[in-house]
């Protein structure tokens, strides 16, 4: 008499299989490029060189326990660096995520035309290198060769980009005007998925293009919005490209550990000390880890309201 039980490769094995067949080498690749260099840094964080003697021998590899931890959070550089990146982070974050809501917004309004335009000129920038976009705001930033500098100049307006405190907004700029479009279309791509049903329900009840869009559509594409949130908070964290381009100019403020990217990139390759290096970034990923954990749960409290 024939079997009945059910076979292991009927079709809920075979779509296990194929789940992981399709998943597989994306968290082969994840775990080697993201969780094996973080269980590294981590592993030399607790360790560091000391010379014995003189010297002469070369330095002896020691287990330091927490003391580069403490080191870093006792180093002013490093609190000095932590404290401008949150500083650029609370005027960023918040610039960014509002305009790319508004104009998100407004590609999706039925007054809107040439969408297909506008989202390709939003998204420009996007593609450009951050690197080549930084030398590009630098060239645009400096005295005597900035064309938008000679025509303030001419209206009798002197402002300096490179200097003092102002050299955090136009970090600021040069961020938002690389991550704008991405995160346009990201809010974008969320608002068409909208029932176009609720959003006539609320044309026939009489509510204009504003109160839809702030009272029907965004409340719809909130997840979205956070997605965007949590990716910009994190970019924000991993500022380095740009105070290095604008710092060879020689008219800012910037030192070479402005930043705790920076401080972690000068302390590995101009110092050597690359298990303080590996402390830096692990802080700066454990601060990351808490402020996207902090946003997510702040996120998941209001939508249970």
């Amino acid at each position: 008499m024939a079997s009945t039980a059910p076979s292991r490769t009927g079709p809920r094995g075979q779509g296990r299989n194929g789940v992981l067949l399709l998943l597989g080498p994306f968290f082969l690749l994840f775990f080697l490029t993201y969780v094996v260099p973080l269980l590294y840094a981590v592993g030399l964080s607790f360790f560091r060189e000391r010379f014995s003697g003189i010297g002469w021998d070369g330095p002896r590899l020691t287990f330091a326990g927490f003391d580069n931890y403490a080191r870093a959070l006792t180093d002013q550089e490093f609190i000095d660096g932590v404290g401008r990146v949150l500083l650029y982070g609370l005027v960023y974050v918040p610039l960014l995520i509002a305009l790319a809501i508004a104009l998100a917004l407004l590609l999706d309004s039925a007054m809107t035309y040439g969408r297909r335009f506008f989202q390709t000129l939003l998204f420009l920038p996007h593609i450009v290198p951050g690197l080549i976009a930084a030398i590009i705001w630098l060239y645009l930033y400096t005295p005597g060769l900035s064309p938008v500098l000679d025509a303030f100049s001419a209206l009798g307006w002197e402002i300096d980009f490179l200097g003092g405190d102002g050299v955090l907004f136009s970090l600021v700029n040069i961020a938002v005007w690389g991550a704008l479009g991405f995160n346009v279309v990201l809010i974008f791509v969320g608002l068409q998925a909208v029932p176009r049903t609720i959003v006539d329900a609320a044309r026939i009840d009489g509510a204009g293009e504003l109160r839809i869009a702030l009272g029907v559509k965004l409340p719809q594409v909130l997840p979205t919005v956070l997605v965007a949130t949590l990716f910009t908070i994190i970019g924000a964290l991993q500022l380095y490209t740009e105070p290095m381009i604008l710092r060879t100019s020689g008219e800012s403020p910037i030192s070479n550990t402005w930043t705790p990217n920076m401080l972690a990139y000068s302390s590995a390759f101009n110092s050597n000390d690359y298990h303080y290096a590996a402390t830096v970034s692990v802080l700066i990923a454990l601060l990351a880890g808490v402020l996207s954990f902090l946003v997510t749960r702040f996120a998941n409290r209001r939508a249970l309201r």
